[in-house]
């Protein structure tokens, strides 16, 4: 993991995985330097991340009073537990139903939660984050906020793309992209990641990219894409054309056999 500066109260803790065929896949938690210290998913589950040691390069731990869960997937709670042991002030926010799912692994410790619906606040003690649900999503847990003092929306899944290379994906402006290959990486996202897209009424889900453009953001921060700055309305119109893009047809087993006869090593037939 890497960690860098997104806006003026926000660090980025990137990391990323390769996809086969899809490309590299950003996974970032946050820091929110607010006066209650807030961090924002705890990334990857896989034994060679160590969260904790990464994100004691930017903040104590012991200090963090908030863990923002945007939804109970692995690739945003990797690191929660050994979060929680080591910030023992630290409340996990998150929805009755992601408590529901993390509860089927291992639960968390209700005294320790702390549930935030869509439309609902969070006050962090030099401001007030405003809870939403994002119009992107694959977990009905997810809820992201909007900081108005800063203008970051902090999206979960939402806006995320596939990456090209590794550099691209931990690096600390999605801007460095084409806008239209952004464009392209960011509706292949939409369908792998939110397949209901092309089974809803369309203008009920145009209803709910709305409340991104009352937001207007200056920065919008997803945990599968690196930062993006002065890019929302761009990305916004983006999403609006997710219900008319191709469907996602993953690998078959085909596919899959020839994938893995050209990762074996010449000579080992």
């Amino acid at each position: 993991m890497s960690t860098h500066k997104a806006g003026r109260d926000t660090t980025v803790l990137s990391d990323c995985l390769e996809v086969p065929g899809i490309g590299f896949i950003p996974v970032n938690a946050f820091v929110l330097h607010s006066e209650q210290p807030l961090v924002v998913d705890t990334g990857l589950g896989l034994p060679d991340r160590n969260f904790l040691e990464t994100l004691g390069s930017v903040l104590d731990p012991v200090d963090v009073r908030w863990i923002w869960l945007t939804h109970p997937d692995r690739d945003h709670t990797g690191g929660l537990f050994d979060l929680l042991a080591a910030a023992p002030k630290a409340r996990v926010v998150t929805t009755f139903i992601g408590a529901g799912i993390m509860s089927t692994e291992r639960p968390l410790p209700l005294d320790r939660v702390f549930l935030v619906n869509p439309g609902q606040s969070l006050d962090v003690g030099d401001r007030t984050l405003k809870a939403f649900r994002p119009p992107l999503f694959d977990n009905p847990a997810t809820v992201g906020f909007y900081d108005d003092r800063s203008r970051t929306c902090f999206s979960s899944d939402c806006f995320g793309a596939p990456m090209p290379s590794a550099e691209l994906a931990v690096t600390d402006n999605v801007g460095d992209l084409a806008a239209e290959q952004l464009r392209d990486a960011q509706l292949l996202w939409a369908t792998v990641d939110s397949p209901w897209i092309h089974a809803i009424d369309t203008d009920k889900y145009l209803a709910t990219v709305q409340p991104l453009r009352t937001m207007d953001p200056e920065i919008v921060l997803s945990t599968h894409l690196p930062p993006a700055v002065g890019l929302a309305p761009r990305m916004i119109d983006t999403t609006t054309t997710a219900p008319a893009a191709d469907p996602f047809v993953g690998p078959d087993q085909q596919a899959l056999e020839q994938m893995l006869a050209g990762f074996e090593p010449a000579g080992s037939h």
